[in-house]
């Protein structure tokens, strides 16, 4: 499913306009790329958590080369699912 594709979805589901719920759908983008850019975390119960994670400096492989090489270290987006999320999915 594809942005458009879910901002219809839920537009059906809350029966609300699709240019209103593209205005929310595009506000909950911003406000967790936002958190995200500033290390925080989201916390929506039942849903899951996004939260940011340091990944160290380590050693890799350049697959076409087989050349030895680092990988700097970088921050990483990270979300885990929530208790009810996880009994839908099973």
């Amino acid at each position: 499913m594809n942005k458009t594709e879910f901002t219809n979805a839920v537009a059906e589901k809350a029966q609300v306009t699709k240019a209103d719920t593209k205005k929310v759908v595009d506000a909950f983008i911003e406000v967790v790329s936002s958190e995200m850019k500033d290390g925080g975390k989201i916390v929506i119960p039942g849903f899951g958590v996004f939260s940011v994670s340091e990944k160290s400096e380590r050693k890799g492989v350049n697959p076409q080369t087989k050349q030895e090489i680092v990988i700097p270290a970088h921050k990483v987006v990270k979300f885990k699912p929530g208790s009810d999320l996880t009994k839908i999915v099973k």
